[in-house]
């Protein structure tokens, strides 16, 4: 995207005016959308974006600009007004040896598409979308239908002052299908989305004839629900988003972002017990062409599969640059940003508890009154302490071991770190699914998931 002369220049005259480190990011990134409301395309969009951004860091100080005129007088008049007049480039010594090292690491192609987004029309997207809002038209009750579809196709370039040339392609796609109920019970919603880092085979993992039914028979479920009961419980909580709760409770908290300034109740805890032994947590950037995947990440490293928690005890956190010069601690390839116009932080890629022994079955055995959290909602989380309240998007009564009738609008809270002590069995039957994570550094593609689990005792708060 950038000659390697210009890149070169640009991160030998960050160095020359005193910068300790310099990084250039370049990214182009087609994004489309087609959004259909009962039948009608309501939105269709397509763009191109194109940027730049430069990140000096003097010590642990960070300075950042970004650009959209990728010209070589204008990333060099970025650079001049961002520098301080000291230092030197390249740091060739006497002999000869050392400068900046451009040789490329050029991604392998591991979550390359298998049907490029190119390889087909509009029709082919606006039949894939009806053929899903058909399907979740499972009852008269169901009044309404919305699809969308969201494809990326991202190109990323970084280059850093250690000589480091990174060159990554990223394609990601993924559908929503969102089905409203009407009855006595007012208007009640189910909705499945579905995406991973692949084409438009999407369509063939996750067929839209399926994707739409789960949206209906969903709404159809807390159409028939009662009121969900309150009061403090056992738990078992579903596979796949099931994980969003430690995602959000748990997970930021293992975020150098947060660790390196203290602001995390699990900063300097490394080697400790911090969650139940049958817990063991993990954020894996290299997952085959999960959401959250990448070759690299936005700071030029290789990504990894960092095993965060193991059998309850604190292994590693989430370390970018920054959150590695604050720390001591060894990089993780967790530097992400939602695009140029963001510094990269730390941040999750795809995290999920690890699966256990447990059957599903025997973690409702034993149980007189719970609740069975099927499907998890959206939620809001103080990202000091971990303290959460998460809403259930699809919830069950268990009864003497066994699951009955359907509630809503149950809504779980507790604090991260005290629940994840409190998971007494974890199944077998992993499964992971989409979400964006907004944070600092923008929004960004992230998995999560888990098995299904049960906590002893969680506060479950309804309406009866």
């Amino acid at each position: 995207m950038l000659s390697e002369t210009l890149v070169g220049e640009v991160l030998s005259r960050a160095r020359l005016g005193g910068a300790d480190y310099a990084e250039l990011y370049v990214e182009r990134w087609r994004r489309r959308s087609l959004r259909m409301l009962s039948g009608e395309v309501k939105e269709a969009a397509s763009g191109l974006e194109y940027g730049a951004g430069l990140r000096l860091l003097y010590g642990s100080e960070v300075v950042y600009a970004y650009t959209n005129d990728l010209s070589a007088q204008s990333l060099l008049e970025l650079t001049e007004t961002m520098v301080k007049l000291k230092g030197r480039a390249g740091q060739v010594d006497a002999q000869g040896r050392g400068g900046l090292d451009f040789r490329k690491q050029a991604a392998q192609g591991l979550h390359a598409p298998e049907v490029p987004l190119s390889a087909k029309d509009r029709r082919y997207r606006l039949e894939r979308l009806l053929e899903a809002e058909a399907a979740a038209r499972v009852a008269p009750e169901i009044k309404q239908v919305q699809t969308q579809l969201l494809e990326w196709d991202q190109e990323v370039l970084v280059a850093t002052s250690e000589g480091k040339w990174v060159e990554d392609r990223r394609v990601r796609t993924r559908y929503v299908v969102t089905a409203i109920a009407q009855g006595e019970a007012g208007m009640q919603t189910g909705s499945v989305g579905p995406g991973k880092s692949v084409g438009l085979e999407l369509f063939e993992l996750y067929p839209p004839g399926m994707v739409g039914r789960q949206a209906g028979e969903q709404a159809m479920t807390n159409l028939r629900a009662k009121p969900a009961p309150a009061g403090t419980m056992p738990v078992v909580i579903g596979n796949a988003f099931g994980g969003v709760i430690f995602h959000e409770a748990l997970g930021h908290l293992l975020e150098t972002t947060s660790v390196a300034k203290k602001a995390s109740v699990l900063c300097d805890k490394l080697g400790e017990k911090v969650a139940s032994p049958c817990v063991t947590y993990i954020d894996d950037g290299t997952t085959p062409h999960g959401w959250g995947s990448s070759e690299f990440d936005d700071e030029g490293l290789a990504t990894e599969r960092t095993v965060l928690i193991e059998n309850g005890v604190l292994k590693s956190y989430m370390v970018d640059r920054w959150g590695a010069w604050r720390t001591g601690l060894r990089p993780t390839g967790s530097g992400r940003r939602q695009d140029y116009t963001f510094a990269p932080t730390s941040r999750m890629r795809n995290t999920f508890i690890a699966p256990g022994d447990t059957p599903k079955e025997k973690l409702f055995e034993g149980i007189e009154f719970g609740l069975y959290a099927k499907d998890m909602g959206g939620g809001q989380v103080k990202p000091g302490s971990g303290e959460y309240n998460f809403a259930v998007k699809e919830a069950y009564i268990i009864r003497r071991g066994r699951i009955e009738e359907p509630v809503r609008g149950a809504m779980l809270v507790g604090k991260g770190p005290d629940s994840i002590s409190k998971i007494a069995a974890v199944s077998s039957d992993l499964e992971t699914a989409p979400g964006m994570c907004g944070s600092l550094s923008g929004s960004l593609p992230v998995e999560v998931g888990q098995p299904h689990l049960l906590i002893s005792e969680i506060v479950v708060g309804g309406q009866a």
